[in-house]
């Protein structure tokens, strides 16, 4: 099953969006963006540059956890995974993140 990018408002109005792998995980959060047409550039980003593993910038969180940004090319964080136990997980969702996001539809639930 392919992934998919879920489009929804955050409750002070900002569009945001999230990537599902096929399982229905989601493996990846945008920030808020004030206008519908931010976020589905967002989007449009994420599919570009989830191919270049260049931008995928590996992190550790204040708790120990693990997790990544995916970077425009100008730095800027386009997509946050969830927290993950180690290594291994954390690169398992980069890896979903490269497969899912060229080809994941999009379903926009403001509408």
């Amino acid at each position: 099953m392919a992934g998919k990018f879920e489009i929804s408002k955050r409750s002070n109005g900002e569009f945001q969006f999230v990537l599902k792998a096929g399982n229905g995980q989601v493996i990846l959060t945008s920030e808020g963006y004030a206008a519908k047409a931010s976020c589905t550039a967002g989007i449009e980003s994420v599919r570009k540059n989830s191919q270049d593993p260049k931008r995928y910038d590996r992190k550790t969180a204040s708790n120990g956890k693990l997790y990544f940004n995916l970077t425009a090319t100008n730095g800027q964080v386009i997509g946050t995974s969830q927290m993950y136990a180690d290594e291994s997980g954390r690169e398992n969702g980069i890896a979903s993140v490269t497969l899912n996001a060229p080809g994941a539809t999009v379903d926009d639930t403001t509408d």
